[in-house]
């Protein structure tokens, strides 16, 4: 088929389902595929005939075929075949490839994850174009497969795929919602639009129960503290986005809940005893597994009491073949967390890991650090028997299988036409402008502060830190929360402060605040020795009316006890951000419920607020 990519987007017109069904030299048909992606196999003869017809197809794959398939890749580039020259520099340097063609030709990759930073995910056409692109590179090989093409949109403070397409609120503030009918449109909606660009497989949602104020890689991340409603929510998300015919991949297996160190950059332990972990960690997997996940990612955490060896769980055989599939029963497709976070690479080299990573039951090993070694590295193990070729078999088995109910081998391809009656359309915008409000939680407000009033408080000043956007979301959230205040008639200037205001800073703060009727303040991870908290108190000093937005963690309460009025966002998200802002001008009833406990500063043992609070006008 004849490449039809323009110079600026990469993209590639819709191959038709002829050209499509001959790529796949037949495959389609010798699996008898039917139209839906989700039908399920309720004959357990129909079932075992697909894995008959699946394992052909492995029968018929080289060594190195096999081994590829395990791996899921990042590659640089707008275009699977003409991507920018810087892009094709950084790709030569870290993977020894040109582009992502010609990594599918070099490697065999089962699939390839996308990042903003990456430039996959400039415009919704460009990553259909892309999308397509990859899978017309595979499918051009002999034997070749479609791929899984996945990416990290758990929404909140982690999306790949920004504006035009709809964003969510983030996990923790859907706990505040509590709706699992909200948490189930979410999944339906972003995986409707992430299908529609021929994305097919998202990180998301996170399954672990935050119960540690001070994690610093999870917090907002997760939905909560309670392992119920933990469950509940991720069971319908994963319902949500498997019937748009995304394969949804609950995070991170055996529970990242309770760490104090960030498994990007150190070796976290997680000290509960099994007992605990049965009772808390465990429970959303669980109801994952019952809603039919289609892949549990691992974590690169120390679990002593499910395994004493000192090995992540990545890379341990008790705890992801002895728990995760003989104990819970789940023979679903088991992802490693990226292979070149520190947390997994701490005890064993680049070239140990994904070997280890495959013996203790993993299908698919995601992001490594170096392609070439690690590849290289599972060849050399089943070729001296440390692996055998049958144990490959099995994963292999389990990424077909996955491949086969999301319905690649019977099209794999996006219709750029398509993509602008799914993505980012206005009923699609509305719901999660909708669910985001139902998010908002109300925390404090004494002497009836809230909701500002026009004729009061007409003229408002917005202060606060400025975290950089989550990819895609534009903000900074300071003008953002302005601009919004401005929309419903109030006066509104905004003045970043920053995560550490300087003296000056707040000086210049305190003398803005002078000429105006109210001051907002966002807040992001207050500590006691943060001058955000200096800030606040200088302003709150000054007799006007303070009104704070938590856009991360709802924690920042604690420290700041002497504002009269407290919103929770849960992220600084443009969605979230202009929830907090019709709620704080009364627009709508604030309705959130606090997930997590807040504890007191002054005495962590004893909860301010515990799981649940949340006012109302």
């Amino acid at each position: 088929m004849p490449d039809t990519s323009t110079g600026s987007t990469g993209n590639t017109a819709r191959p038709s389902r002829r050209t499509v069904l001959a790529a796949t030299a037949g495959i389609s048909a010798s699996l008898a595929l039917s139209g839906t992606a989700h039908a399920d196999a309720t004959d357990a003869s129909d079932a075992v005939d697909r894995d008959t017809r699946l394992r052909g197809l492995i029968s018929q794959m080289s060594l190195e075929e096999k081994v590829g398939q395990l791996f899921v890749m990042r590659v640089y580039g707008h275009s699977a075949t003409d991507p920018d020259q810087a892009d094709i520099d950084a790709n030569l340097t870290e993977i020894g490839v040109r582009t992502a063609a010609e990594l599918i030709a070099k490697y065999h990759v089962g699939g390839i994850i996308y990042f903003a930073w990456a430039h996959n995910t400039r415009d919704p056409h460009q990553i259909a174009g892309l999308s397509n692109g990859i899978q017309q590179a595979s499918l051009d090989r002999p034997r070749g497969l479609p791929l899984l093409i996945t990416t990290d949109q758990e929404h909140g403070i982690v999306c790949r795929v920004g504006e035009p397409a709809t964003l969510f609120p983030g996990a923790m503030a859907i706990g505040a919602g509590g709706s699992r009918t909200d948490a189930r449109t979410l999944g339906r909606i972003s995986g409707a639009e992430l299908r529609a660009i021929g994305i097919n497989q998202d990180y998301s949602p996170d399954a672990d129960v935050n119960v540690n104020p001070a994690n610093p890689v999870i917090g907002v991340r997760s939905i909560g503290a309670d392992p119920q409603a933990v469950a509940g929510l991720v069971a319908a998300e994963v319902k949500g986005y498997q019937g748009s015919r995304v394969a949804a991949t609950a995070k991170h297996f055996p529970g990242h809940g309770d760490t104090a160190v960030d498994s990007h950059y150190g070796f976290p332990v997680i000290t509960h005893s099994r007992e605990v972990w049965e009772s808390l960690d465990a429970v959303p997997f669980r109801a994952a597994i019952r809603a039919g996940i289609d892949s549990i990612m691992t974590a690169h955490i120390q679990f002593p009491a499910l395994d004493d060896s000192g090995d992540p769980a990545t890379l341990s055989h008790p705890i992801l073949t002895g728990i995760l599939r003989e104990e819970l029963g789940y023979d679903g497709c088991v992802v490693t967390d990226s292979l070149g976070m520190e947390g997994v690479r701490t005890k064993y080299g680049d070239d140990r890991v994904p070997v280890l990573a495959l013996k203790a039951g993993v299908d698919q090993l995601l992001n490594p650090p170096n392609l070439d070694v690690s590849w290289n590295a599972v060849l050399a193990a089943v070729r001296s028997g440390e692996l055998t070729e049958a144990r490959l078999d099995e994963s292999i088995l389990r990424v077909l299988r996955l491949k086969d109910r999301l319905g690649l081998f019977d099209d794999p391809y996006v219709s750029d036409a398509h993509i602008d009656h799914v993505v980012g359309t206005a009923e699609h915008l509305a719901a999660a402008d909708k669910i985001a409000e139902r998010t908002t939680t109300l925390l404090v407000n004494e002497g009836g502060l809230l909701p500002l009033s026009r004729r009061t408080h007409k003229k408002v000043l917005v202060v606060g830190a400025d975290p950089a956007s989550p990819s895609g979301t534009t903000g900074p959230p300071t003008s953002v929360l302005a601009a919004a205040l401005t929309e419903l008639g109030f006066t509104a200037s905004a003045l970043s402060t920053g995560t550490a205001p300087s003296a000056t800073t707040i000086t210049n703060a305190v003398s803005a605040a002078q000429g105006v009727d109210a001051v907002v303040v966002a807040t992001y991870n207050v500590t006691a020795g943060n001058s955000q908290k200096t800030l606040v108190e200088r302003l709150v000093a000054t007799g006007k009316p303070v009104v704070a937005v938590a856009i991360r963690n709802p924690y920042d309460v604690a420290q700041l006890p002497t504002v009269k009025g407290y919103l929770a966002a849960y992220s600084w998200t443009d969605v979230e951000v202009r929830a907090a802002v019709r709620v704080m001008a009364g627009q709508v009833e604030p309705r959130g419920k606090l997930p997590v406990p807040v504890q007191r500063a002054d005495d962590p043992t004893q909860v301010l607020y515990p799981i649940g609070h949340g006012l109302t006008y």
